[in-house]
């Protein structure tokens, strides 16, 4: 069992250091026995499985209950939820046995309906005397019919992603792992660890822009909507449908670029590496960044002058998502800060809400998010996802992966869609699971032969209301929707993973179990290596956490 864990803890560091921006000779050496480590994983994992739990997969007691979670589901107690094989075979031998002959059927369902017809004359008077309130409405009756036509809907909605067909489209340019993206009409842009970005035109899969001028890897990208568009183009006398393009990069810049001439029209130099940003459509517009000591400030979009700067984190902010007139950052401690932009010139962002590590449970891992609402998912290099309820602090999980060896890196919403990347550090499966919203039920997992770990993701709807997705990571690849009655195969797998299909919405009483797997000291020859991350808790990721994120629309 030890060594199942050391050698998990080993893969989760090889990963981390494979999208570090520089790697030294050491950590190429490590990262070279990546093979030898997952076959002897691999091996381990058999010897122990059989008539005995794999505990090298599920982990010790205090993982029981990431199998237990329909057990613990309200209304569901272990003694009464027989698996699912008996159901089925129950149900069958009930069927074989309660068939009747021609004549007796006749009369078993002449006698049913009478029995219905006197239960409709019976039950509104029965549920009026009980059930109905003063304005002469049922609410029990109301509320059955709502979770009803809830659960129809849902039903139709997994029926129709498990049909689903996606055509990739590989985009080929970069020559280091990509590490932002987002999307903009038709085209796609994307920013690379080689210090470019890119600029793809979605119908042809063709680089349309390359964009230079960074002198360090681009780390994060934001769109301005077209409004705001419109005003810096009248104002540097380009056409007024012009588009831009916002990009951070760890040589401490941010430049702004015009996406029609592909060439960049500012640069704001923030003193700090960029690690996070993005763009708040409230009054005249502002740019919110992160860096990687953790400061966050904003900038105008008109004078593109700093109008705040606040040391609102310990580590660096590895996620910056606004919502309407709210700011949420996100930092490598697992801390989540949400802000409120009061359209000043001076000092827009009032803190609301600061939740540190402690209480969201995301310690020791790079960190995005997605706000919606009341609630903020959260992302951060585990099996599982985090609801964060930021008003009041209250956190639930959502198993993203059936083992512990499973991690998310990057996080989506579209639409009534929760999009949340996977990937196995054991084996080197990649996939992408789909919940629906807002009760977050699994709706499916999209895969391919030879998926590459998805580290960024932005998805959209086009005008006909097909999904359009773009992913990042070692490959740049673009997802269309494609009809389901149509004759053209898909390049994707939909599956269900019935370790998923069980899994419920668990509030969380306590996460001191969340980074248990590393928790373990290393062998002594690792643990004296750069960028082991065993000394700092910044470090852990394999310093990922100061520059790489997911840009979420």
């Amino acid at each position: 069992m030890g060594e199942v864990r050391k050698l998990q803890k080993k893969l989760r560091q090889i990963e981390n250091l494979e999208i570090k921006i520089s790697l030294t000779p050491e950590e190429r050496v490590k990262i070279s026995r990546k093979a030898e480590l997952r076959s002897r994983l691999a091996e381990l994992q058999l010897q122990l499985s059989g008539p005995q739990q794999t505990q090298g997969i599920v982990g010790d007691e205090k993982k029981e209950k990431m199998k237990r979670q329909v057990e613990d589901a309200p209304g569901a107690p272990p003694s009464q939820t027989p698996p699912a094989s008996k159901i089925l075979k129950g149900e069958e031998e009930s069927k074989a046995q309660a068939t009747p002959a021609p004549a007796a059927r006749q009369r078993q369902t002449h006698e049913e309906t009478e029995m219905g017809r006197q239960k409709e004359r019976t039950e509104p008077a029965k549920v009026s005397d009980h059930s109905r309130d003063k304005s002469g409405a049922c609410p029990d009756l109301d509320k059955e019919q709502q979770l009803q036509q809830e659960e129809r809907k849902f039903t139709s909605l997994k029926a129709s992603w498990e049909k689903s067909k996606f055509r990739l489209r590989l985009l080929e340019g970069h020559n280091d792992i990509v590490t932002c993206v987002a999307a903009v009409d038709n085209l796609v842009i994307s920013g690379s660890r080689d210090t470019t970005v890119k600029v793809w035109h979605v119908p042809t899969a063709a680089e349309h822009k390359n964009l230079g001028g960074h002198t360090g890897g681009v780390t994060c990208l934001s769109a301005p909507p077209p409004e705001y568009c419109k005003r810096l183009a009248w104002s540097l006398s380009l056409f007024d449908k012009e588009r831009f393009i916002l990009s951070g990069s760890a040589d401490c810049y941010v430049k702004i670029w015009a996406l029609s001439i592909g060439q960049c029209v500012k640069s704001i130099y923030t003193f700090n590496a960029v690690t996070a940003l993005c763009f708040v459509p409230e009054d005249d517009g502002y740019i919110i960044t992160g860096s990687d000591g953790g400061k966050v400030q904003a900038w105008s979009w008109d004078t593109f002058e700093n109008c705040q700067s606040i040391n609102a984190h310990e580590e660096a902010v590895t996620s910056i998502q606004s919502q309407g007139p709210l700011v949420f950052s996100g930092s490598a401690d697992g801390g989540v800060s949400v802000w409120e932009n009061r359209c000043l010139n001076r000092d827009p962002l009032r803190l609301l809400h600061h939740w540190s590590g402690q209480v969201t449970g995301c310690r020791g891992g790079r960190l995005t998010l997605s706000p919606r609402g009341d609630r903020v998912i959260l992302a951060f290099g585990q099996a599982w996802l985090k609801i964060l309820h930021w008003r009041t602090g209250t956190t639930s999980r959502l198993t993203n992966h059936s083992s512990i060896t499973g991690v998310t890196d990057c996080v989506h919403q579209t639409g009534g869609l929760l999009i949340g990347s996977c990937y196995d550090l054991a084996n080197g499966d990649s996939m992408l699971n789909l919940f629906s919203l807002p009760q977050c039920q699994y709706l499916a997992s999209l895969t391919w032969p030879e998926a590459p770990r998805i580290l960024c993701l932005a998805a959209w709807m086009t005008g006909s209301g097909d999904h359009r997705w773009v992913t990042g990571g070692c490959s740049l690849i673009v997802w269309e929707q494609l009809p389901t009655s149509g004759k053209q195969r898909g390049d994707i797998i939909v599956k269900r993973d019935s370790r998923l299909v069980s899994c419920v919405l668990e509030s969380e009483e306590d996460t001191e179990d969340d980074d248990e797997t590393d928790e373990y000291k290393d062998d002594e020859d690792d643990t004296n290596q750069p960028g082991d991350g065993q000394s700092d808790g910044r470090m852990e990721d394999g310093g990922s956490g100061s520059w790489l994120r997911c840009v979420l629309q």
